[in-house]
This record gives C-alpha cells, structure tokens and sequence, in this order.
C-alpha cells in the first residue's frame, strides 16, 4: 500500500485510500486522497515503413479469396511492419527463427529507445532521472533482455531497478503497469518507466492457411512508453492551469479466465520449425462476457459507476474484440473512438495498443482534470485487466 493511504489496499490495487463517504456512494476525490503514481509522460514509436492491407496481399501474392476477405474485412488500413527481404524473383523471403529473433531484437530496441526518449521529453525528465525501467514484449525471447540491452544502447543509470515482463501477450501492458505503479509509490520523488516493445512482424508465419491468414491480417509492429513518477509531498502533483492533466492511477483489477487458456497462445509450431501465433475465432466473445464483471470489480468500493467515466482506452484487439467489450459493456462508439482508430491505423499492436491509444487522448486535447478513466487490455490466459485513473 502507498504512503499516506488511510484505507487497506487488497490484491491488485495500488493507493485507493477510503475517503469520506466512498463506501456509502460518495465519489473518490484527489483532496488529500495521499500519494498516487501519476503519469508524466508517454511516448509511441514505430518502423519507417507502413503497408495497407491491399499492398500486404499483393505483396505476397495472396489469391486466395477467403484470406483476401479476412485482411480487407478487418477494420484496418494500414499497419506499420518490417517485411522480409524480397528475393530476385519478386516473392519475400522466409525467415528462420534466427532471423526473427535478430529482427525481434533490433527493431524493439530501436523502437523502444524511441518511445522511452520521447516519453521523457514530454515529462521534462533526462535518461538519468530513470530509477527504474521496466520492459515488457511478446514477440520474441531474449536472455538478456530488452532492459539489459536499452539501459546499454542509451546510457541509462546503471544502479536503475529493473524488470522484464516477458510473454503475457497483449494484457501485459497493464500487468506491468501495475508492478510499475507499486515501484513508483513507495519510491516519490523517482521515475519509474515501462516500455512496451512489439515486433510482430518478427512472429509471423506464412503458409497460406487461415490460421496464420488470421493472425498476419491483424497485428502491427510498434513501441509505447510511460513515465510515472509519486509525488514525494504525498499528494496529487501540483500542474500549470495551461497544461494538459496528468492522469494518476487509482486502482487495478484482474480476471482470468482459465477455461480459455488455450484460445490465445503463441507456441512451438514443429511444421514450420518457428514459434506462431493461435487465436481461436470464440475469443471475442468470451473476453466480452466478462468484461462487465472485471469493471464491476474495479469500480466497487469507489463510489463510481460506469456512466461516470468519461474516457474508454480499449485495447485495440480486433474489430469483433472491440465490439463485444463495447456490446457488453454498453459504451458508444464514440466512447472507443481512439480504440478504433488506432487499430484502423496501426493494426493490432499488441501490449503497446492501449497507450497509443492514450497518446491519441491526450493529444484531442478534451481532457479535464477531475474526469474518471478506465484502461482495458486482453489477452492470453485468457485474461482481462484493467486499471482506473483520474486526471
């Protein structure tokens, strides 16, 4: 629990103190509500090169009109991607493991360094102002990992704490967040930094059947950052009026859902001698059904309800995932506007999605200080995690 919390934080919650009249229905208030972890800043980066979905099918000649219904029925234009090379006779080359692991390793690192500088510049803060760094990706295996290899690549404090979240899928941005947040509240006064570093194009399988057309139609390579930092005063950061919220981060909650543990993995495919991607076309609709009951979770005891959060950052899973959280949740399509378009124009990015997402908010420029928000990521698991904030 954080400093100057009143109130006993359980499993998965970081510095929701009880106030005054939240148990009856009264509202959380940032007044003297104690230290909160507050984000300072945040950061996307992507490949130089994006293709639309038409570009990918003519690019790899794909014919076939069910795989071609697959990619252009997606709700997505265009996805950022670091292709094979293309070979003499105009077809792309099929990368080894090896291969896609140097990819993995390459592009997340230039990506991730990206992001992580940029998040940094908008909290006002320098590399050495890092205390901690965490890393989190999906998209390939690495001993060390991404941590190691940013901390060398830029120069970041050597003393920094570190941590590498290492194959949870597209929830994991949120599971990370949560360790982050714990980092940041009982360490004020020091930025805490989680980095998200997606190579999709580096887990990628091509054999023209529509489990791999399914997977290769949907994901997009990208990195995202945020900087949290507590203030060591132990209450909300004081902010210039003319400067855009901060948000802090009030509560987390989880649920996984264990009869699902098999609809979304990433594992050994001996075919192809490569690891490969499995989603089961029932996932939307299971993570669906139980988004009411993860959200229910995170807003009990605050006094809030749904109708009161003013901001939806949805993982931006697939156009069905969108929809079946949005139908079982009651939300516009408004609601998820940022969801929807940065899966129109990114694709599906993985544990990064929901901070894109947060990046398009920010930058509309309609946040006020005091609106509620809710953050949802899914994934494997199957899971769904969520994470209540305030500006």
């Amino acid at each position: 629990m954080t400093r100057g919390a009143t109130g006993t934080a359980g499993p998965g919650t970081v510095s929701v103190p009880r106030l005054p009249g939240a148990a009856d229905g009264g509202r959380l208030s940032t007044v003297n509500a104690g230290p909160r972890p507050a984000v300072a800043g945040f950061g996307t980066a992507t490949p130089p090169n994006s293709y639309t979905q038409r570009e990918m099918l003519d690019l790899f000649r794909i014919e076939d009109p069910r795989i071609r219904s697959v990619f252009l029925n997606s709700a997505i234009e265009r996805r950022y991607l670091t292709l094979p090379p293309e070979l003499a006779d105009g077809t792309r080359k099929t990368e080894t493991q090896g291969e896609l692991l140097a990819k993995h390793k390459e592009q997340g690192v230039r990506t991730a360094a990206e992001a992580l500088e940029t998040a940094l510049k908008r909290a006002g803060l320098a590399l050495a102002d890092i205390g901690y760094l965490c890393c989190v990706t999906t998209t390939g295996l690495l001993t060390p990992g991404f941590s190691a290899l940013l901390i060398r690549e830029l120069g970041l404090p050597v003393a920094a704490g570190r941590l590498d979240v290492v194959g949870m899928g597209c929830n994991a941005g949120l599971n990370a967040l949560n360790a982050v947040a714990s980092w940041s509240a009982a360490n004020p006064g020091q930025a805490a930094v989680m980095v998200c570093a997606e190579v999709c194009s580096a887990a990628y399988v091509f054999d023209g059947t529509m489990r791999t057309a399914v997977v290769n139609s949907l994901f997009g390579d990208g990195a995202a950052a945020v900087v949290l930092v507590t203030d060591p005063g132990g209450k909300a950061p004081e902010e210039d009026e003319d400067s855009a919220p901060r948000a802090t981060l009030l509560k987390f909650a989880s649920r996984i859902i264990p009869e699902a543990v098999a609809a979304m993995r990433y594992d050994w495919d001996d075919t192809h001698g490569k690891f490969s991607f499995f989603l089961d076309r029932d996932v939307p609709y299971v993570v669906g059904a139980h988004a009411e009951e993860v959200v229910g979770r995170l807003l009990a005891g605050t006094g809030l309800r749904r109708a009161d959060i003013g901001h939806w950052l949805v993982h931006s899973g697939g156009k069905k995932v969108i929809d079946s959280v949005k139908v079982n949740l009651g939300l516009s399509p408004h609601a998820v506007r940022h969801t929807t378009g940065v899966l129109r124009d990114y694709g599906n990015l993985s544990s990064g999605s929901f901070l894109f997402s947060y990046e398009r908010l920010m930058e509309e420029g309609r946040v006020r200080r005091g609106d509620y928000g809710v953050l949802m990521t899914m994934g494997p698991g199957s899971t769904i995690e969520t994470a209540l904030v305030q500006w």
